[in-house]
């Protein structure tokens, strides 16, 4: 794009001279002899109107800016080179003077060569004894480095650097065309985004940082020219070395005088800018997730590095990836949110210390976005040095006795999102939602009993040598935790108790294959082989009887997730760790933008949630929780509508609890990612158990926040269709055992016998009593003979009178 129009004889006499000149000294480099000969000087013209005209300017690598959700704390940066194109406008005056006067006095006068400094350039290299003299123009040096930045081969880059004659012609015909093209303040722009400053720093954006800690904007006088006597040699002229302190001012003090010379600054402003004894800071620009702002940052960092590297967006290699992320001069305004980040780091150091060998992992995950808002463990991220290591010896019995080194206090693996080699964690109950929902999408509604027993013989084949199958057979037996029956439960109570002998028969009857395939269709998951073998296939999936209990591994992220979808109304969104993506010249990539699907409807998700308030203290209008909760000071504690679960392990190894609102979903899970066979037990509500980091992760990042509620599911998916119980009153137990079946419901004895002036053995009444949900399990109550009949033969009711107490749900 035409910038200036020169005058035609003026261009044309400097293609003449510049065509003559170059024939000169072509010859001289040839044959010195003939140099000076008219046959020179025309094939010299001839050689130099058949040189190039056109460059080809690529964009030299941008560093790339990420931020936190707010737009404006830095968490990382990443660069091949660490440099920012910025404009004329936002440069110091005393930079554009400072490198005039360095390293081109007429810059604004010539037409990109200056063809006195040629020539007596070309007289004083030819005079013995000399010094070699150049005449590069800030142009030609412009053009040299464009030429560099674009080359696509190695050898490209060498023939713009090489020091030949031919480079030089090269460079004077491409310079007479640019500065035909652009201004002069565009040139001048892009040969200062250009240069190389040293110790890193590329373009005096990343200088007047790495340098003086400031903006280009800011910069003096004196510093000014410090950079601008610096690009002839950075390394010579380095003032942050001992030997190149003396001569970078020595420098400096020269550019200053020709800043007096050529009127940019009087001969007083010179004298004060010399006066100053600069202290550089020799402040490189951090690098990388391992240079995170705060060191604890590096694992969300890196997580966010790689969902980069999966993204076909920036290229279809991981190598053309990274390159877009290192070299594009993004500005990315990550998910992370300050707020919820912070607390969370404070809550997981707060349960155990970066030299535990029990990681404390916590995600936090925003329903309906998929924004992963916090991912803190108690570690440092960065690598242990193999020379010098710091790391505590494996708890892994096996690799301890062969000196292999733990993940503690430092690692750089994905401990809460999976990958390279992490596969995940058990997180034990808190998979029973998955249950509820595949149930929920059955038809079956909340008010569903069941009679759990203390052992349950289910349906599914295990191995005989289990110690979980039943007593001389292949079928498996689960028990309950504590070693008691859970008796007649329903969604709300199994849930808020967390009664393994309820789910498995549940499971057992919607099939497990479709619990699995809400658990992924929530966004579950399956990384290891064992996992991906048992949810591979339907017929595969429908024995995995222990599925509801949590014997799947998972991540952190992952759990956080998929109670979010339920939390979102069965919406599912992708994870993404961002929030914005802009280019260099300031687009929105379309990237950044959540990925979200309906993928349950909103009903069952609601009613999923509702189950979801009972084990952490919460109600709603239609739950009928009971009074046994295993997580009940989460709703107190975090002050705010609340739904979760918390999960344990056979022998305790892991130790997890979901907690959520509306706005924030987090999960938090216990183990030793070193050895998950470990024989440390996981602990839940104890100050170093992972209940404190969960809900107080979910208290700070709610601070500030409004509450909002839970819808309440609808009466239908709640209570289910209801059918009157029939009367049995006063006759034989097999009597009322036949008539309730009749009735088509699931009729059960109870061991307790009950006051009734029915005679002794005989039916006193049922639990409940008048309507249950058709198929639901109803309880005979026997009488003992004696006393009066009971006023209430069913359950105590689930009345706000007899809820815990605490702020009221949504």
């Amino acid at each position: 794009m035409r910038k200036r129009d020169h005058n035609v004889l003026t261009n044309a006499a400097s293609l003449l001279v510049c065509g003559l000149l170059a024939g000169v000294v072509v010859a001289a480099a040839a044959f010195p002899a003939v140099a000076m000969s008219g046959l020179a000087a025309k094939a010299g013209a001839e050689t130099f109107g058949a040189l190039p005209t056109e460059l080809t300017v690529a964009r030299a690598p941008q560093i790339s800016y990420l931020l936190a959700s707010d737009g404006k704390t830095p968490l990382a940066t990443m660069y091949d080179e660490n440099r920012r194109d910025v404009k004329l406008a936002d440069i110091s005056p005393y930079m554009v003077k400072a490198i005039i006067a360095a390293e081109d006095h007429d810059f604004y006068k010539h037409n990109g060569v200056d063809i006195n400094g040629v020539a007596r350039a070309f007289v004083n290299n030819q005079s013995e004894g000399a010094g070699q003299q150049g005449a590069s123009t800030l142009t030609m040096q412009y053009v040299r480095l464009a030429i560099a930045y674009s080359a696509t081969h190695p050898a490209d880059v060498v023939a713009a650097t090489e020091d030949t004659s031919a480079r030089k012609l090269r460079e004077m015909r491409l310079a007479l065309q640019v500065d035909k093209e652009f201004s002069k303040d565009e040139i001048l722009t892009r040969y200062l985004n250009l240069a190389s400053f040293g110790n890193g720093a590329y373009g005096i954006y990343a200088a007047s940082q790495v340098y003086f800690g400031k903006p280009p904007s800011k910069l003096k006088i004196e510093e000014a020219a410090l950079l601008a006597g610096m690009v002839k040699a950075p390394t010579t002229n380095d003032p942050t070395t001992e030997a190149g302190y003396p001569k970078a001012v020595e420098r400096r003090d020269y550019v200053i005088d020709n800043m007096v010379k050529t009127k940019a600054i009087t001969q007083q402003e010179a004298d004060a800018a010399k006066a100053v004894k600069l202290v550089p800071l020799d402040k490189r620009t951090p690098n990388g997730c391992v240079a995170a702002n705060v060191n604890s940052w590096g694992f969300f960092c890196d997580y966010f590095y790689r969902w980069w590297m999966q993204q076909e967006t920036f290229g279809s290699t991981t190598y053309d990836r990274e390159r877009r992320l290192k070299s594009g001069g993004y500005t990315v305004v990550t998910s992370i949110d300050v707020q919820a980040q912070t607390g969370a780091d404070k809550a997981v150091r707060k349960a155990k210390n970066e030299n535990s060998k029990e990681a404390a992992m916590v995600a936090v995950v925003e329903p309906g976005t998929g924004r992963v808002r916090a991912l803190a463990v108690n570690r440092q991220f960065k690598l242990d040095d193999p020379k010098n290591p710091k790391n505590k010896l494996s708890s892994d019995p096996a690799k301890k006795r062969k000196n292999i080194r733990g993940n503690y206090p430092a690692t750089v693996n994905p401990l809460l999102t999976g990958g390279d080699g992490i596969g995940g964690y058990q997180a034990g109950s808190t998979f029973k939602i998955f249950t509820i929902v595949a149930a929920l999408e059955k038809g079956i509604p909340l008010s569903y009993t069941i009679n759990a027993p203390q052992k349950f013989t289910s349906e599914y084949i295990i191995d005989s040598s289990s110690d979980a199958a039943c007593p001389g057979t292949h079928f498996y037996c689960p028990t309950n935790s504590g070693g008691k029956p859970g008796g007649v439960q329903n969604m709300w109570t199994a849930f808020s108790q967390s009664i393994n002998t309820y789910f498995v028969p549940l499971q057992q009857q919607v099939g497990a294959e479709n619990v699995v395939d809400a658990a992924k269709r929530a966004g579950i998951q399956f990384r290891t082989t064992e996992d991906l073998n048992l949810s591979g296939t339907k017929e595969a999936a429908h024995q995995w009887g222990a599925f509801t209990l949590g014997v799947s591994s998972t991540t952190p992220l992952d759990l956080a997730n998929a109670y979010a979808t339920l939390a979102a109304d069965g919406k599912y969104c992708e994870p993404i760790p961002v929030q914005e993506i802009r280019d260099p010249e300031g687009n929105k990539l379309d990237i950044a933008n959540p990925r979200c699907e309906k993928r349950f409807s909103t009903e069952v998700a609601r009613a999923a949630v509702d189950a979801a308030r009972c084990p952490v203290g919460d109600n709603s209008s239609t739950s009928k929780c009971g009074s046994s909760r295993t997580a009940g000071n989460v709703r107190r504690d975090v002050g705010a509508p609340v739904a979760g679960k918390s999960g344990t392990t056979d022998s305790e190894k892991t130790a997890a609890l979901v907690a959520m609102t509306k706005q924030y979903a987090v999960a938090g899970i216990m183990a030793d990612p070193d050895w998950p066979q470990t024989n440390v037990k996981m602990k839940h509500e104890e100050e170093d158990g992972i209940n404190p980091p969960v809900w107080q992760t979910l208290r700070d990042a709610m601070k500030g926040k409004p509450d909002i509620k839970f819808e309440p599911p609808g009466q239908k998916i709640s209570e289910g269709d209801q059918r009157s119980i029939p009367s049995v009153k006063c006759i034989s137990v097999e009597q009322a055992r036949s008539r309730l079946k009749a009735a088509s419901f699931e009729p059960v004895v109870s061991s307790v016998k009950v006051a009734s002036t029915c005679k002794a053995g005989e039916a006193a009444g049922t639990s409940p009593n008048g309507r249950t949900i058709e198929g639901g399990v109803v309880t005979i109550q026997v009488s003992t003979g004696s006393g009066t009949t009971p006023g209430t033969t069913g359950t105590t009711p689930d009345t706000p009178r007899n809820r815990p107490t605490g702020r009221p749900g949504g």
